[in-house]
């Protein structure tokens, strides 16, 4: 090899390499300092779905930038939530990384096991529960944004009919979906919901199916809990509207789409790489929100909506931020008609964490 292309290698800065059948890129070239940390991800989808990997993908580039030389990054792309998680974690961890950040619900148990094997690397398992003195946990309060939604839903829809498809029943998606009802019932009482669960994370064909599937039966707006912009483009060629998930999804539908709940980690990020780089960090759990900038609302889209909504949807931001509107305050009751949380209280991070259930109104049965 001459020594020129030895030296184009060494300046090339997105180096590709396949380990276990998935794909992993890396910020370097290999050649590292004896100083610099090396921090990796977990994706469950590709960095291009414009949706939750994008974000965190957006995350890692916007760390990288804030912490220069002091740092390099790596992720493996389309991880499965199985023990295919375990071998790519481990990889990871068994290459010298510093910082492991996997970034999906159902990665838990098996960020688990790999921190107990490799106890002096420090994860970070996002919106998890268990922590161990080398696993923190971290999420953002996503329902706030889904009590802005569900305000305009509830004053944009015309058949009152609106359609969500929903990932996987977990407390995360349940909380969501209370807080879009309970926010959209309250400007309309006649409004209804319509739920359709994928069981995916990442599946355009699957969510732009369950799209095409309420809108048949009658949702003339959609909602989604998953990870691609196929639901609003399925929305934008029928003729309804939509929210985007996860990131600004306008680009893709733009005549449906009225805003999405945008996820934001960079600073996140930033702040734990530091402290592995200064040698501070600790097990800790994050659970930020529109106050923090970790929840933020996409530009509302003028075309559709009226300048008096996108007022009131502005203001509902700034409530919500300053504490005077929480999206589970009482009364509210469960479908059974029990109180759960009584007026003048909110729910508490205890009942929101672990909300396995369905508030009264919602004619669906939470998956078992």
């Amino acid at each position: 090899m001459t020594k020129q292309l030895k030296l184009i290698l060494s300046l090339v800065l997105l180096a590709v390499i396949i380990v276990g059948g998935y794909f992993v890129a890396t910020n370097k070239s290999g050649v590292e300092s004896s100083d610099e940390k090396k921090i990796g991800f977990i994706y469950i989808g590709p960095p291009g779905d414009h949706g939750w990997t994008y974000m965190h993908d957006q995350g890692r580039q916007f760390m990288e930038k804030e912490l220069g030389s002091s740092i390099s990054t790596t992720y493996i792309e389309g991880v499965p939530e199985n023990a295919d998680a375990v071998r790519a974690i481990r990889k990871l961890a068994e290459s010298g990384h510093d910082l492991i950040f996997t970034t999906s619900f159902n990665y838990m148990d098996q960020t688990l096991e790999v921190a107990k094997e490799f106890p002096d690397v420090k994860f970070e398992h996002a919106t998890g529960f268990k922590r161990t003195d080398n696993v923190s946990t971290y999420a953002a309060r996503f329902y706030e944004g889904r009590t802005v939604i569900g305000h305009i839903a509830g004053k944009m829809t015309k058949s009152n009919t609106i359609g969500y498809i929903a990932s996987f029943p977990i407390p995360e998606v349940i909380r969501g979906i209370n807080a879009f009802y309970l926010a959209a019932s309250k400007v309309n009482p006649d409004v209804k919901i319509k739920i359709i669960w994928v069981y995916t994370w990442y599946d355009p064909g699957k969510e732009a199916d369950a799209a095409n599937t309420l809108i048949n039966q009658g949702a003339d707006i959609i909602v989604q809990h998953t990870d691609t912009f196929a639901p609003c483009q399925a929305a934008e060629k029928a003729g309804v509207l939509a929210f985007g998930q996860a990131s600004n999804q306008e680009d893709f539908c733009p005549n449906a789409h009225m805003t999405s709940i945008e996820d934001v980690w960079g600073d996140y990020y930033t702040a734990r790489a530091k402290a592995i780089v200064e040698g501070n960090w600790t097990s800790t759990d994050t659970w930020g929100g529109m106050d923090t900038g970790m929840v933020k609302m996409s530009p509302y889209n003028e075309k559709i909506l009226s300048a008096e909504l996108i007022a009131e949807a502005k203001a509902l931001e700034e409530s919500i931020k300053d504490g005077s509107t929480h999206s589970f305050a009482g009364p509210i009751y469960n479908q059974a008609g029990e109180l759960v949380v009584a007026e003048g209280s909110v729910a508490d991070d205890g009942m929101l964490a672990g909300m396995m259930f369905y508030v009264q109104g919602i004619e669906d049965q939470v998956p078992q």
